[in-house]
C-alpha cells in the first residue's frame, strides 16, 4: 500500500496521512525500554513508512526518556525529509525526578520542553505540538497563552491536546477562539473496537470544535490482533499484554468481540489487525490512527489496512459486538428517546442529505 490521499487535520489546512507512524518504541531507555528498538532496528521502519508516502510522525519527549526524539531526529536528517513530514511531539511527563517544574503543563515546563525537543529532533520548529496529559492543576489560560507565544515565535505551526477530558478540550478551544489565540487542531486519544468510550463526549466535541482526532492504541495494545486468548490461566499469548494482562482487564464482551473480528477478517481475506485499523480510521471524527511497529514487515501489514473497504453489513456486526451502552444521562440524547418525547410524530434532522457535500481535490476515478 502507498498513500496517495491525504486529509486536513481538524479545522486547519494541514494535510496528513490517515495512518500516523508512532515512535514510542524508538530507543531502549526509560519507561518504554522493555519493548524499545535500536536505531538500526527502526531505520527500516521509518524508511518503509516514508516510501509508502506517509507523512504524519508522532513522538513525545517522554518516549524512551528522549531517545525516541533523538533517534527520529537523526533518521529524518539522514533521509533529508524534514520539510516533507508532519512532525509531532508532546510535553507534560517528567524525566527529571525531584524537580516540580520538570513536568506538568505550566509555562516554565512547556518552554523548557519545546527547546529540548527541538534540540533532540534537530529542527527549529514542530509542525504539531501537543499537551500530553491533563495535569489537573495548571490553568488552561496559561497553556493557551504559551501555545500562542510558541506559534508566534515560529517554534510550532499548530497546537493540540492529548488525553484530556472533553470539557477541557471544549473550554480550551472556546477560549482560544474568543481571545484570538492559536486554535487547537488535534485531539489525540485512545480509541479502538475494544475501547469506544470517547464516542460519548470527545468525538462530538472534536467534530463541533474543529479538533481532528488521532487514535492511539487502535489495536487495543495488540489485543485486537488475535494473538491473545482467554484461558483458565487468564490471558495467554506472547506480547506486551502478557503477564497479568499487561495490567489490563478484559471483559467477556471484549473476548466475544475477538470472535466477531476473526469472522469478519476471514470473510474479507485479511488479518484481524487490518480490520480493526480500517474500522478505526473510517469512524466519524477520526482523522488518523497511530500505528507502531516492531519491523518494516509489520508496518507494511498495517499500511495495507487501507487497501480494502469494510462492507456496511460487516461494520454493523463489529459495531454491535463492540457497542458501549449509553449511561443514564446519555440515553436522553438518543434518537429513540428524543423521538418519544421531543419530536413526537415528526422527523427532524439537522440538515438534508447533500447540504454540505464532501470536497475532494482529485479526479473522479480516484474517489473512494
Amino acid at each position: 500500500m502507498s498513500f496517495d490521499q491525504y486529509y486536513l487535520l481538524g479545522r486547519s489546512g494541514l494535510r496528513v496521512s490517515r495512518l500516523s507512524l508512532g515512535t514510542m518504541n524508538f530507543g531502549k531507555d526509560g519507561f518504554h525500554a522493555p519493548y524499545g528498538k535500536t536505531e538500526d532496528e527502526v531505520r527500516p521502519i521509518l524508511r518503509r513508512y516514508l516510501e509508502a508516502g506517509g507523512n504524519f510522525i508522532d513522538t513525545a519527549d517522554f518516549y524512551t526518556a528522549g531517545a525516541s526524539e533523538t533517534i527520529l531526529g537523526k533518521l529524518i536528517a539522514d533521509a533529508g525529509v524534514r520539510e516533507r513530514v508532519v512532525l509531532t511531539s508532546k510535553f507534560t511527563n517528567s524525566i527529571d525526578p525531584g524537580d516540580p517544574n520538570a513536568g506538568g503543563n505550566g509555562r516554565k515546563h512547556m518552554i523548557r520542553a519545546i527547546e529540548a525537543s527541538l534540540r533532540r529532533l534537530r529542527t527549529d520548529y514542530l509542525d504539531l505540538y501537543l499537551l500530553h496529559t491533563w495535569d489537573r492543576i495548571t490553568p488552561v489560560e496559561e497553556v493557551l497563552r504559551t501555545f500562542d507565544d510558541l506559534t508566534k515565535a515560529g517554534k510550532i505551526r499548530y497546537a493540540g491536546l492529548s488525553d484530556v477530558p472533553a470539557w477541557y478540550a471544549a473550554r480550551a478551544q472556546t477560549l482560544a477562539e474568543a481571545h484570538s489565540l492559536a486554535p487547537m487542531v488535534n485531539l489525540q486519544l485512545p480509541y479502538s473496537l475494544a475501547a469506544r468510550t470517547i464516542e460519548t463526549e470527545h468525538v462530538p466535541a472534536g467534530q463541533a470544535l474543529g479538533l481532528g482526532i488521532t487514535a492511539w492504541s487502535p489495536l487495543g495494545g495488540g489485543f485486537l490482533t488475535g494473538k491473545y486468548r482467554n484461558s483458565d490461566k487468564g490471558l495467554t499469548g506472547e506480547g506486551r499484554l502478557s503477564g497479568a494482562g499487561g495490567g489490563l482487564e478484559w471483559n467477556d464482551q471484549q473476548w466475544e468481540l475477538l470472535k466477531t473480528l476473526e469472522t469478519v477478517a476471514g470473510e474479507l481475506g485479511v488479518t484481524m489487525a487490518q480490520v480493526a485499523l480500517n474500522w478505526v480510521v473510517t469512524q466519524p471524527g477520526i482523522a488518523s490512527a497511530i500505528v507502531g511497529a516492531s519491523s518494516a514487515e509489520q508496518l507494511g501489514s498495517s499500511l495495507a489496512a487501507l487497501d480494502f473497504e469494510l462492507p456496511a453489513e460487516l461494520r454493523a456486526e463489529l459495531d454491535a459486538a463492540s457497542a458501549v451502552p449509553p449511561g443514564d444521562l446519555y440515553k436522553m440524547f438518543t434518537p429513540e428517546y428524543q423521538s418519544w418525547l421531543i419530536n413526537v410524530g415528526v422527523k427532524v434532522g439537522d440538515k438534508p442529505v447533500g447540504y454540505q457535500p464532501v470536497v475532494r481535490n482529485w479526479a473522479p476515478e480516484k474517489q473512494i
